[in-house]
């Protein structure tokens, strides 16, 4: 059964790792609407992602290597590992300048053996166990978090208030396997004005729905006594409402 649990682990993460470009296109078109970013934003850092996948794929220099790519407003974090140091530093010499519009890079790329299935499939697990916690409580919006997991260290990117970052970490250092958060969050000292104005909006026509529901239900109980009522004088009525 452990073998079965194991294989299984394996393949998800597998999936996950091969389909992170095809997600990632989905996911845009899906989540443009509720991110803090503007479109060209969103559609600016998926360009970027892309462009940095292809490079991992091409060049030669890095074909030995398992690289991975987080792009939030423009600045990018690689994680990964290498097999010498002169390629992790021809990364980030290099990584600048796959794409004219990033703004910053940060290397997190460790000189190491290239970590293998299963601790790709933790990862994952980390990751996607990391996203369900986060879709469980109310301080932030899961969409405005980016979350990668490498060798059992989690990184977070995104634009949130002190508050919801510090939730968003203490939710990810609750999951079991986590070693490090590392935080690369671009901090606002409020939440954005248009947001709140929408929540508002979308609260009051909760609460009108709700007052008509409520409308609804004593109506219809009331027909159901006068129902009865009716029935009580005449039992053979065929009174309908």
């Amino acid at each position: 059964m452990k073998k079965i649990i194991l294989s299984l682990l394996i393949t998800i993460g597998t999936l996950f790792l091969s389909g992170c470009l095809i997600s990632s296109v989905v996911g845009t078109t899906i989540v443009v609407s509720n991110d803090r970013r503007t479109t060209g934003e969103v559609i600016d850092d998926t360009g970027i992602e892309f462009s940095l996948f292809s490079w991992s794929g091409e060049d030669k220099m890095l074909k030995d290597t398992h690289l991975n790519f987080m792009v939030y407003n423009k600045e990018v974090v690689i994680t990964g590992e290498v097999p010498t140091v002169s390629i992790r530093n021809y990364i980030t010499k290099q990584a600048p300048f796959k794409d004219f519009k990033i703004r910053k890079v940060t290397n997190e790329v460790r000189v190491a053996k290239n970590t293998g299935l299963v601790g790709r499939a933790k990862d994952s697990a980390i990751t996607l166990s990391a996203k369900a916690l986060f879709h469980n409580q109310e301080v932030f919006n899961p969409l405005h978090v980016e979350i990668m997991t490498e060798n059992r260290t989690v990184y977070l990117m995104g634009a949130l208030t002190a508050r919801e970052a510090d939730k968003a970490t203490k939710i990810v250092s609750t999951i079991g396997g986590v070693e490090r958060v590392v935080k690369l969050f671009h901090y606002l000292k409020a939440r954005p004005a248009a947001e709140i104005e929408s929540e508002k909006r979308k609260q009051l026509e909760a609460e009108k729905q709700a007052k008509l529901e409520a409308k609804r239900a004593i109506i219809k109980a009331k027909k159901e006594v006068l129902r009865r009522q009716i029935q009580a004088l005449d039992s053979n009525s065929g009174t309908s409402f």
